[in-house]
């Protein structure tokens, strides 16, 4: 590893730390928000085909800046002082391996193992190393050649529209939002077979919220998909998108970590918006802006356009077979509610994200499930047993106050009319300091 990776790897460390580091006064649930929202997002970490953080390993960092004297140069990678020896096996005992592994260079490894016990070389009643492990060292020393199979990485195309669907998520131009210059970040989803966008659209972030927004647009513009292959990051995995996958019988499929194979169209999609249309940007642009004009591109321009791998332009080939197309139910949006099990009180109450409902009275003690859009959490449907028991209402104390109890069942709510009337303010006072006083019943 060169100096320079080793510099841009420390600065990427400092960047993620420094909020934790340099913030006076902060609690510890702030620090947790903190840490949570590092874990969540996706990164572009210098020599790693990584892009997710463990909260571990912040920690660790945060560790290492503060015995380091808070100096970012603590953060380097250090180079092993191991290195090249296997850390699994012991210095002798490499040693033993290698010269039985001489003696016996063509045995498979299951044999030589058997072989190095029998040599008492190895523990009879230890498990021993690793084949990995066993692997790696014999290699280093010139006796193993990989023998695996290149894994199959042929082209593919799907024969249908609609058949399989492929994500991903793009680092954009800048752009101005709420006053501020800040990055933008553009989802897109791809037909496979006939290269058509069913949606692409810039976000303010990148996270599994927009991603969401992204699809359901895409399925409500064109349908179902069969499959919907996209990256293993934060921002594609949940288990509500899951779920409301599974309910829409589309399967939801994520690459191998670090494997982009397999996700080459919508790359080279990428690589087109990056060639085509960012250059063609002014500067200054608004998000919504950015947007129209992206939409205006893919419209106008990409969808018509001759694709050079199908010979036909994506919008052709994509309306080809349309009539073999799902279309979207009209309640899509609801498949992707969060759903939640709660425990209906004595008292018909239901909390959820702070907030009280009130529940059907049928209901008290049963768990139930709530389902609820993050956006709009007010309106909850109750199920119970896969049946809807309709939507919450919010608790609501004062009316509930009115409420007659036991004595009078008749009466549910008593009327605020029905409540005595205030009696009237008294007569001005009057006397020396407020005139004369009137005569009351005549003279004295």
């Amino acid at each position: 590893m060169d100096q320079e990776l080793r510099k841009n790897i420390s600065l990427f460390r400092f960047t993620i730390i420094s909020p934790l580091v340099h913030r006076k006064g902060m609690s510890r649930g702030e620090q947790e928000a903190l840490l949570r929202d590092i874990m969540a997002r996706a990164w572009e970490i210098p020599g790693s085909p990584r892009s997710s953080i463990a909260r571990s390993t912040v920690l660790r960092w945060v560790a290492l800046y503060e015995r380091g004297g808070r100096r970012i140069e603590a953060l380097e990678p250090q180079p092993r002082k191991d290195r090249g020896t296997s850390r699994a096996l012991g210095v002798e005992l490499e040693a033993a391996l290698v010269t039985l592994r001489k003696e016996h260079p063509a045995v498979s490894l299951p044999v030589f193992v058997k072989l190095a016990r029998s040599r008492k070389i190895l523990d009879a009643a230890d498990k021993g190393p690793s084949k990995d492990s066993l692997y790696r060292l014999f290699k280093r020393h010139g006796f193993e050649k990989d023998t695996r199979l290149p894994e199959d990485r042929r082209r593919f195309e799907t024969e249908l529209p609609n058949d399989m669907w492929q994500s991903d998520c793009m680092h954009g131009p800048q752009v101005i939002y709420e006053g501020k210059i800040r990055k933008a970040y553009l989802f897109a989803i791809l037909d496979d077979h006939s290269r058509l966008v069913p949606q692409a659209q810039f976000y303010r972030s990148e996270n599994l919220d927009c991603f969401r927004d992204c699809l359901i647009s895409a399925l409500e513009k064109r349908g179902l998909p069969r499959r919907l292959y996209v990256d293993n990051g934060a921002a594609f995995r949940s288990n509500t998108l899951a779920y409301a996958c599974g309910r829409l019988g589309i399967a939801l499929l994520h690459s191998r970590p670090y494997i982009p194979e397999g996700r080459g169209k919508i790359e080279r999609f990428f690589l087109t918006v990056r060639k085509q249309f960012l250059p063609t940007l002014p500067e200054g642009l608004s998000l919504e802006r950015l947007n129209e004009l992206l939409a205006e591109w893919i419209d106008g321009e990409y969808h018509r356009r001759i694709h050079s791998s199908t010979g036909q332009t994506p919008i052709a080939r994509y309306l080809a077979k349309v009539a073999l197309l799902r279309p979207a139910p009209k309640d899509l949006r609801d498949y992707f509610r969060v759903a939640v099990q709660r425990r209906v009180a004595k008292d018909r109450t239901i909390t959820l994200l702070g907030r009280n409902f009130e529940a059907p009275v049928g209901l008290i003690g049963q768990t139930v499930t709530l389902l609820y859009h993050e956006r709009d959490p007010e309106r909850v449907e109750i199920v119970r047993d896969e049946v809807s028991q309709g939507f919450l209402v919010r608790l609501d104390q004062v009316v509930n106050s009115r409420i007659k109890r036991e004595g009078n069942r008749s009466a549910d709510l008593v009327p605020p009319s029905s409540q005595a009337a205030p009696p009237p303010p008294p007569p001005p006072r009057s006397g020396s300091l407020f005139g004369s006083q009137p005569e009351q019943g005549g003279a004295a």
